[in-house]
């Protein structure tokens, strides 16, 4: 056995006993994902970041965005916090064919913004699963763990300590 010369994956198979036979499993296939909609036919995800987190439900219809009951470029004034929040939509080249409605609870703006985005592309994915890999590529389905580290006893702030004095 050990003068063998091994040329091939299977030739290593046969002598480690693991054989190309019919017992080997079939190669792993990617998953298949499935369209997931509610009864009244819309697409529902919860995007997160910070401390902000939004319910998001996405429809067929002309391109509206309503945030907490309001229209986003009246919620969201800073023209940066509406580019954020399209990036999705003009990624997987789906402007103005979805209704969006979010509320959003938690943080500051601009981490409710970057919650809104990450449910809208989770329910773009839920939508249409075909998006999936524009999106991942995108980096938009990533949930941004970043959150603020918390304030801890004997320093003035998380890691900032308090002023030194010799006198």
């Amino acid at each position: 056995m050990a003068d063998e010369e091994v040329k091939t994956l299977e030739d290593l198979g046969e002598l480690t006993g693991q054989g190309s036979g019919e017992d080997t499993p079939a190669p792993a296939t990617a998953p298949v994902y499935e369209q997931q909609l509610d009864d009244q036919g819309r697409a529902y995800a919860t995007g997160k970041r910070k401390d902000a987190v939004a319910r998001v439900w996405l429809k067929p219809g002309a391109g509206r965005i309503e945030i907490n009951g309001k229209e986003h470029a009246e919620y969201f004034a800073r023209p940066v916090l509406q580019m954020i929040l399209k990036q999705p939509i003009a990624a997987a080249d789906r402007v103005d064919q979805y209704d969006i409605k979010a509320t959003v609870r938690g943080g500051g703006l601009s981490g409710q913004a970057g919650a809104v985005r990450h449910g809208i592309s989770k329910a773009l994915t839920h939508y249409e699963p075909e998006l999936r890999g524009v999106l991942k590529k995108g980096g938009f389905l990533t949930r941004d763990a970043r959150v603020v580290e918390r304030k801890k006893y004997g320093k003035a702030k998380a890691r900032r300590s308090f002023q030194f004095s010799k006198r």
